[in-house]
């Protein structure tokens, strides 16, 4: 069988699996992003659909079958994503074990830990969170201060993390922390450490978000004693290795398991939901507001075509990750703008939300532009990455001159 066959063939058995298994009515809100989880409910459910579409073949495919992947070029992934995509699918819970931590540990880990960790990071049996923000610190993790000394065959961390993503679901924790704390040791002083979460002195307490929900927590860790082997890397390179975990979460390194972890919203849906308020008038027919459609619409349309050439090697061939590190701003910045823009646009009805009777689509656009601005902080803010684009695409200096 030629490999185009087989991958057609691949993918009309995830489409028609997509469309079999995805649930049309859970009875309770699902979330549209993978920082929104913040019922045992929701966490319930989201695990066992995960480990469904793991146990289906349409997750994890492109990675090593001695690990529980699938083995198959990632073309087959992709398709597999897309399909989910197509069907409305709920999301995949464990994110970072997904598309940060696995990938990273596929990469630079020991056998042992891959042995360890991936599997279960695919089948969701074991959670991710990631330790990297400290409060009063922001992005800039260079200050960390959480502290991690070594005593005999354990480590001591002492210190607090913040926006801590399902911290309190979560087995494990992929941190940074402090091995050195002299002055001069800034960068050189971070170690990096796959950290049990489940252990004495370890605790977190939730954060309610702008949505009333609770997606993010601060972690504290009070004198938690975890093994000296859930260090990765040597002592010191914690900056080194949380930089390249960073490439991962900004989408300028592949590897990913697949699977969407945040619902986006289309201007298709945007202007199909506008279509069908108020029976076609209304801002749809309104010339300015036309304008204003028509401008989302080449956006989007550009960041397509942006993404269809990155996958094009000989037009990238200089600066390979400039457009996966672009869009990621553009991207989330996008998304912000059009879920206003959505919400907007409906008039009085904007000023409703999830739950009223008045409510557009239950507040579906106003609950996603809420939820908008996470994906705009993390990974490092817009801002940030500004400055990453303007050091390493463009290649100015960091005071602003040139190269």
């Amino acid at each position: 069988m030629s490999e185009t066959k087989a991958l057609e063939d691949f993918r009309r058995d995830a489409d028609a699996w997509f469309a079999e298994n995805t649930p049309k009515d859970v009875g309770f809100m699902l979330p549209l992003t993978f920082m929104e989880v913040g019922t045992q409910q929701q966490f319930d459910f989201l695990r066992d659909w995960q480990r469904r579409v793991w146990e289906a073949g349409f997750l994890g495919a492109a990675w090593p079958t001695d690990y529980g992947g699938g083995g198959l070029p990632q073309a087959y992934q992709d398709v597999a994503t897309e399909a989910g995509k197509r069907a409305g699918a709920p999301i995949m819970l464990n994110a970072i074990g997904l598309n940060w931590t696995g990938p990273l540990i596929l990469d630079i880990g020991t056998e042992a830990q891959k042995a360890a960790y991936i599997r279960d990071i695919l089948s969701a049996e074991a959670i991710w969170c990631q330790g990297f923000s400290e409060p009063e610190h922001g992005s800039d993790l260079g200050s960390a201060q959480t502290r991690a000394v070594r005593d005999g065959d354990d480590y001591v961390i002492t210190g607090s993390k913040i926006w801590t993503t399902q911290g309190n679901f979560a087995d494990y924790m992929i941190l940074l922390a402090r091995t050195d704390g002299a002055p001069d040791s800034r960068h050189r002083g971070l170690s990096f450490f796959l950290s049990p979460m489940k252990i004495d002195g370890i605790s977190t307490t939730p954060i309610r978000k702008l949505t009333g929900e609770y997606g993010f927590t601060q972690t504290f860790f009070e004198g938690a004693r975890i093994p000296a082997d859930c260090r990765m890397g040597a002592e010191g390179e914690g900056w080194k290795i949380a930089v390249r975990l960073l490439e991962y979460e900004r989408g300028a390194r592949g590897g990913q398991a697949g699977g969407h972890v945040i619902t986006d919203q289309t201007p298709d849906q945007m202007i199909a939901m506008l279509r069908r308020l108020a029976g076609g008038n209304g801002a749809i027919a309104d010339p300015l507001m036309r304008d204003e459609l028509v401008d989302i619409l080449m956006d989007y349309r550009a960041i397509q075509l942006n993404r269809a050439r990155s996958a094009i090697a000989p037009l990238v061939a200089e600066a390979p990750h400039s457009l996966p590190l672009i869009e990621k701003l553009v991207w989330t910045e996008f998304m912000r703008s059009m879920n206003q823009s959505a919400t907007s646009m409906q008039g009085a009805h904007g000023a409703y939300y999830v739950g009223d009777e008045a409510a557009v689509e239950d507040g579906l656009w106003q609950r996603a532009y809420l939820n908008a601005f996470s994906a705009t902080i993390g990974g490092g803010t817009s801002q940030i990455q500004k400055n990453i684009i303007g050091e390493h695409v463009l290649g100015l200096a960091k005071d602003g001159g040139g190269r």
